[in-house]
């Protein structure tokens, strides 16, 4: 299941950011851009996983304030 997910694009670039629990073994939290997978990191540690998901949030913050437009949020 997701716990955040969310897909930027301006022009032809597209950036697709994930966090999700994993059966019992963590959390998965992730980064494609332009369909290339540059970061995939297994999280057991709460705290980490707080800290991945707040840097995503201001990531996303900043570059939509830069012209990227959010494509989707999966549910």
């Amino acid at each position: 299941m997701h716990m955040f997910a969310v897909s930027i694009q301006r022009a032809e670039h597209v950036r697709r950011y994930c966090i999700r629990s994993t059966e019992g073994a963590g959390w998965e939290v992730s980064l494609e851009e332009d369909r290339a997978l540059t970061r995939r990191v297994l999280y057991h540690d709460w705290h980490r996983v707080e800290r991945a998901l707040e840097i995503f949030r201001r990531e996303v913050a900043d570059l939509t304030a830069q012209g990227w437009e959010v494509r989707s949020i999966p549910s």
